[in-house]
């Protein structure tokens, strides 16, 4: 239905983070009129939201930005290794104020619905405020860990006290000076918060359920001469991170844990330790994930560093994991496990002790209850899927994304979900996404997305979609190869398990992001086979 608040558009793009933005950039680039839309009053997606306290990025700066124009690297100084929340949001308002995106971006819009309309192959996106646009594509850039996870406890509507959540923390901060608080959650979002609050609180206590590993940033200020040698080998640094598995150039050999002795593991783990990397880490030897006896090793190396920080042989008991190292998050930290030795810091281990409610004054475990006067929430996200299922578009026959992936999180690449024509995802489930540098991975899939709506072009405007064959033969093919490693092996957010009720897959493609590259690259030299291409007034005349 057509109202006076209806927008017609060529794209309409879900979302005004770093793939947002991005996307913008290459549909002007594309002569395609597109309007972005963002429900914060602000750009940044991720880091508009997550201005918690000790919020960092994990992923070091010289590598956690775009690369697509060489000016842009080049004039923006990073000032530490490891960016704060508050430097990557004015970076990416540097980015919409350099390009003049904002033009073309509508904010505190949050969007209700999208409906294909077969008769015309368009979109009509219905906002909450009532305004409707149509399209002929939709871009869904809404994030991999966008949709919080919707934090209740028994009891929490009865707390008196402040609660706090860390992906919605107040714009002027928060004052623990002389509060007692608890923080629930010791992901790598409660893992950066404890260490601040427990540096102005009279008294912290930590609930955890289930310990990370996580390991020292070392995180310093980056000098001048440090800058400049990176901004002078970008080129090669992009270049190599783009065929790599992680998205970042760790510079390690390729090797197997068990080619060298078991001297030469050790010093080369604490080598990559000492330089305070989670990737650097992890990919220390080529096969710390996908062989159990070499995970093994980095375990047993990352259990007695963490014995050594704590000190003290139970405390580092109690919050060493009991699972595959990366099979969950690697954490990265600033002083997490001395932390937890502070006089005013104590852990409560909710598998010894399980949380029975939130009070009016506290909270009471098995054991007894303690008072507080704030209440932190560090439960996290219904990652990957969550954003767009909230919206759940309505595809072909009105079919529900969000029934679908009740199923299964299918999608064709990452890209496209059979049974939804002309919507493009960016880092959908079953793509690298959130096992790799973000920014890679943003710019990886929005230049694909930029071939397929070129292709659609160069047809007359043809609608583009997933065949259904393609998206299966994709969907076992990620499955086979998640199955050769350590991840199926522990349930965790990357499966949706921390989502009751959500399907259980192993959401993140894990062949890398040089391994995917290749495969798309492949797949496009094919004439972008898997994808059926329908001429506006033809038949199916490519791609099935």
């Amino acid at each position: 239905m057509t109202t006076q608040n209806t927008e017609h558009h060529d794209v309409v793009i879900v979302g005004a983070g770093a793939a947002g933005l991005y996307m913008l950039v290459q549909c002007r680039r594309l002569g395609l009129d597109a309007i972005a839309l963002e429900r914060a009053d602000d750009v940044g997606g991720t880091w508009y939201w997550n201005r918690y306290p000790g919020a960092r990025c994990d992923v070091e700066s010289l590598d956690y930005s775009y690369s697509f124009d060489e000016e842009l690297q080049r004039e923006w100084r990073w000032t530490e290794k490891y960016a704060t929340a508050p430097e990557i949001l004015s970076y990416l308002q540097h980015v919409a104020d350099r390009y003049e995106l904002r033009r073309d971006i509508r904010f505190g819009t949050r969007v209700a619905s999208a409906e294909f309309d077969e008769a015309t192959s368009g979109w009509t996106v219905t906002a909450e405020d009532g305004a409707v646009f149509t399209s002929r594509y939709v871009v869904a850039a809404t994030g991999v860990l966008s949709h919080p996870k919707a934090p209740s406890f028994p009891g929490q509507e009865r707390f008196r006290g402040e609660i706090l959540v860390s992906n919605r923390w107040p714009t002027e901060g928060f004052d623990f000076t002389g509060k007692r608080v608890a923080v629930i959650g010791v992901g790598s979002t409660g893992i950066q918060i404890s260490p601040i609050v427990a540096q102005e609180a009279d008294q912290v206590f930590i609930l955890q359920r289930t310990p990370a590993y996580s390991i020292p940033a070392f995180n310093r200020p980056l000098s001048d001469e440090e800058f400049a040698e990176a901004v002078a080998s970008y080129p090669e640094r992009r270049r190599i991170a783009r065929e790599s598995l992680l998205g970042v150039d760790t510079r390690n050999e390729n090797r197997s844990t068990f080619d060298v002795s078991e001297e030469e593991v050790a010093a080369a783990y604490q080598s990559n330790f000492d330089y305070g990397g989670p990737m650097k880490l992890v990919t220390t030897f080529n096969d710390a994930v996908t062989d159990t006896k070499a995970n093994d090793v980095l375990a047993a190396f990352l259990t007695e560093r963490i014995r050594e920080r704590v000190g003290d042989d139970e405390l580092a008991r109690r919050v060493t994991p009991d699972y595959a190292v990366a099979s969950r998050r690697l954490c990265v930290d600033t002083d997490y496990y001395e932390t937890l030795t502070r006089e005013n810091v104590t852990l409560v281990d909710l598998r010894d002790d399980p949380l029975v409610e939130l009070t009016e004054t506290g909270f009471r475990t098995e054991q007894g209850e303690q008072q507080v006067d704030v209440i932190v929430l560090a439960t996290g996200f219904d990652a990957v899927t969550g954003a767009l299922s909230h919206i759940d578009p309505q595809g072909r026959g009105g079919l529900s994304l969000r029934r679908k992936w009740e199923e299964y999180p299918a999608s064709y690449l990452g890209i496209m979900v059979a049974g939804f024509p002309n919507l493009f995802m960016v880092d959908g489930p079953l793509s690298p996404s959130v096992n790799s540098n973000m920014f890679v991975a943003i710019e990886q899939h929005v230049e694909y997305i930029t071939r397929l709506l070129q292709l659609s072009l160069d047809r007359g405007g043809a609608t583009i979609e997933a065949t259904p064959e393609a998206e299966q033969e994709w969907i076992e093919h990620a499955a086979e190869v998640a199955n050769t490693t350590v991840f199926p092996l522990t349930d965790s957010w990357y499966s949706g398990a921390n989502i009751a009720g959500k399907a259980s897959a192993i959401m993140p493609y894990l062949g890398g992001i040089g391994g995917y590259q290749r495969i798309i690259d492949e797949i496009a030299d094919d004439g972008f086979r898997g994808f059926r291409v329908t001429e506006p007034a033809d038949a199916v005349t490519a791609g099935a």
